[in-house]
């Protein structure tokens, strides 16, 4: 079927765009010698996991039900990252994962010795902040949970690490990871000879239009060459970028002083992001409030006031039943949605390149009950 004819609310991933955003790291992976994983934290539908596996390295995942669906899905190598990890879970995690990367030396010291041989890896913190807009992804803030800072860094322990990992990006160039490095280098460089791997985490938007590729290239060389480690990259955001659409249907037009557009799509429930850091979702046929002759605020049939995507602006009038896209919706979405007010989950299609849609996954009241009792 065609995009228009699917039932709405449904996010659509559009596959010559994945695949397009796949070709770019499958190069970068050939041209350093480096691995690239999916960050399963922002896209897992495993429905395009055969697609993905043919030009990237594997997985990483935050916790033992990522871990399975990467093993049990994709293959290729399995990491895992956890701020703790769980007693009853680790049993399986050693037996599906090939990289274990702890956040504190006690949980090191906890688990070492259950591990395989040259999967031991600790995560640091660089103490270099590179946010300027989503403080609240930052893991180098003051106070920062996540990573050991050189002052708390064990140089007794370092038998026991095959590696070291930092994740400090988020949408960023790699300039941010050029001065990143910069700071690993001066608190952790030492380190570094001592070790087999080196994980530079996530938040790389390798597969943006003016993303510096050539620096990344650089860097990723430069740090193998120096140190003579083995580099991973972990994007979740690169791997789908711009590949993915949420069809949302105008059920009602309210005009309390401002016109707004009553959708089958929530920020709240399908685009929690939208909310959360705050970002504006691009539109497609939308623009900025007040560019175009028609502007309306578009939100949601929750009960939440605030459930509000944003005012957008259209060159002709809108009118309930009209269909609205929007776009960059393949990327925390489908992985952070909820049922919310008893609001459906959105259907998933598939886009092929020919532009022809397939239903992979609908979702129905079971769904929503299931989850509550």
């Amino acid at each position: 079927m065609e995009i228009h004819e699917l039932p709405t609310p449904c996010y659509v991933v559009d596959e010559k765009k994945l695949e397009e955003n796949l070709k770019i790291l499958r190069d970068i992976e050939q041209e350093t010698g480096c691995k690239i994983l999916l960050a399963q934290k922002a896209f897992s539908m495993f429905y395009e996991y055969p697609l993905i596996k043919s030009y990237i390295s594997g997985t990483t995942a935050s916790g033992l039900y990522e871990a399975r669906l990467g093993h049990e899905e994709m293959g290729g190598e399995t990491h895992i990252f956890s701020p703790a990890y769980k007693e009853a879970d680790f049993e399986e995690i050693i037996k599906i994962c090939d990289h274990m990367i702890f956040n504190s030396f006690a949980q090191l010291l906890k688990y070492h010795d259950r591990c395989p041989k040259g999967s031991v890896g600790i995560r640091v913190n660089p103490e270099c902040s590179t946010q300027e807009e989503h403080a609240i992804y930052d893991p180098c803030a003051p106070g920062s949970r996540l990573g050991v800072t050189k002052a708390n860094f064990r140089e007794d322990l370092l038998p026991l690490i095959d590696g070291i990992h930092f994740h400090t990006l988020c949408e960023q160039n790699a300039d941010a990871l050029a001065r990143t490095l910069e700071a690993v280098e001066e608190k952790f460089g030492a380190y570094l000879h001592q070790v087999k791997w080196l994980n530079m985490g996530g938040g790389h938007h390798i597969t943006r239009p003016d993303y510096d590729r050539g620096l990344l290239k650089e860097c990723i060389c430069r740090m193998r060459e120096t140190y003579n480690v083995e580099i991973y990259l972990e994007p979740g955001e690169a791997v789908a970028l711009n590949a993915g659409y949420l069809v949302t249907e105008v059920l009602d037009i309210v005009d309390n002083g401002i016109q707004t557009l009553i959708l089958d799509a929530s920020a709240a429930c399908h685009m929690p992001d939208v909310l959360e850091m705050p970002y504006r979702p691009p539109l497609r046929d939308g623009y900025e409030a007040g560019e175009q002759p028609y502007t309306y605020r578009l939100s949601s049939n929750t009960c939440l006031a605030g459930d509000v995507i944003g005012d957008y602006s259209f060159k002709h009038p809108l009118s309930v039943g009209d269909k609205l896209y929007f776009e960059d919706m393949a990327i925390y979405s489908m992985v952070k949605n909820n049922t919310f007010n008893g609001i459906p989950l959105p259907a998933i299609a598939a886009m092929d390149q020919e532009g022809s849609c397939r239903i992979v996954r609908t979702f129905g009241y079971e769904d929503f009950k299931g989850r509550l009792s």
